[in-house]
């Protein structure tokens, strides 16, 4: 498995992702089709300036044309809000391979070797058991549930929190 940065051609691999029903059934529902491009176009930018981190999940090195999913660090906020956030999301059929784990620790090791994202925050839907045990696994604290925003909704969420430098297990 390897973990690339975001393309423009990664359009597809959002819309399946985003908008559907399935995919999107704990972060609120399906987001609509329009606004992808622009969501990549954003994420491809970022990557280039190096300022947050959206990783395509490639599950077969010898194929970098299949996408499992996503892994992405990014900082939002401001003043003493500020925080480094981690999300992930896993295409059904790659679901329960383990990639989601291995590219979120794959992405944890890459900000510990930066060490500029300082303690890095995940907000998984607290009904998601899976993402959940990813965080629980890799050495993430729990802190509480909390609501958050997210694409103009509010979910209920657990917020879990990790120093890469160390709290890696």
């Amino acid at each position: 498995m390897l973990l690339r940065d975001v393309e423009c051609g990664d359009v597809d691999a959002y819309v399946r992702m985003r908008c559907d029903p399935v995919m999107m059934a704990q972060l609120g529902g399906p987001l609509p089709r329009e606004g992808m491009e622009a969501k990549v176009r954003r994420d491809v930018q970022q990557a280039a300036q190096d300022t947050g981190w959206t990783k395509m999940i490639v599950p077969d090195e010898a194929d970098p044309g299949v996408v499992a999913g996503t892994v992405t660090l990014w900082a939002h906020g401001a003043g003493a809000e500020w925080i480094s956030e981690i999300g992930w999301m896993v295409l059904p059929e790659f679901q329960g391979r383990g990639l989601g784990k291995q590219g979120v620790r794959m992405l944890l090791d890459l900000a510990r070797d930066d060490d500029r994202w300082g303690l890095i925050h995940a907000f998984p839907a607290a009904t998601n058991v899976p993402s959940n045990g990813i965080c629980r696994s890799l050495g993430f604290r729990f802190l509480g549930d909390q609501d958050v925003p997210f694409a103009g909704r509010v979910l209920r969420a657990n917020h879990w929190a990790i120093d890469p430098r160390t709290d890696m297990t």
